[in-house]
This record gives structure tokens, sequence and C-alpha cells, in this order.
């Protein structure tokens, strides 16, 4: 349930669940999440006896971004196993994701998005660079979902 207050929350302190029930893990532990987003499309329409020179305005079917996450890289296939139920067409591997913000203590979910029948569309393995030496190996999943709800 979202909580309302005077000051905004951070953005650092969240847990994404990829439909496994596991918030906890680090195999599951993303650094970043974008995209959460949504667009109603309009419709224009005019009658031609129309009392004003301007079209109205109807709402239409809406759609749901892309979300992306970001992790460091940790080794364990737990994501790649899901890309590939989806690579081999398995129609059972739309998942229900869910991504919820935290208060600052960490205690509480003052938001929650739920991505309804999400699926891995795009993996992108870490950029690998020698001559720099200490920058994080971050891998990219991004998932296309049907609808998203927020609670």
């Amino acid at each position: 349930m979202a909580t309302e207050r005077d000051n905004p929350y951070s953005n650092f302190n969240f847990l994404v669940d990829l439909g496994t029930g596991d918030t906890a893990s680090v195999k599951a532990g993303f650094q970043e999440v974008s995209g959460l987003n949504t667009e109603i499309t309009m419709a224009e329409y005019r009658n031609g006896n129309e009392p004003v020179n301007r079209v109205r305005k109807i709402s239409g079917m809406y759609k749901v971004g892309d979300v992306t996450l970001k992790r460091g890289l940790i080794g364990a296939l737990d994501l790649y196993e899901w890309i590939d139920q989806v690579r081999n067409g398995d129609q059972g591997a739309a998942r229900s994701v869910t991504i919820q913000l935290r208060d600052e203590a960490g205690a509480n979910t003052v938001m929650t998005w739920r991505l309804t029948n999400a699926r891995p569309m795009r993996y992108t393995a870490p950029t690998f660079n020698a001559k720099g030496g200490s920058d994080v190996a971050i891998e990219e999943l991004v998932l296309s979902c049907e609808d998203m709800a927020i609670e």
C-alpha cells in the first residue's frame, strides 16, 4: 500500500522479486530499476458539425514500458535459466514480478509495482575492460510485461 508523507522517499532502498518469492537473496540483488511507466494512447475525433474548431481526445488502449534491471555480476545462472525458458518457447515462463520501494530504515514497504506476465526480452552481459580494472561488471536484464499495477 502506498504511504503518503511530506518529504519524498529515497530511491536507493528497494526489493525485486522475479516471481520466485525471493527478495532477500543476492542472486536477485539489483542495483538499478528503470522504465516503470505506462502510456495511454489518445484517439482524436471530431464531428463535422461540431460548434468548436478542435478535436476531442478519447482515451484508447494503454501499454506498459519495458523495465530494465541492472545488477552486479554474481555468477548465478537463475536469470539465464529464465531467459532460456523464454527462448525455447515455454508458455509458462511468464512471471509476476514485484518491485517494492522501502523506507529509509528498510522496515516498511511504501509502494509496490506489480508487473503482470513479465518475460525477459534482452540480456546484456557486462562490459569487460582490462585497462580500467576498477569498474564493477554490470549485467542488464530488460523485461517485457503486459500490465503494471501500483499498490
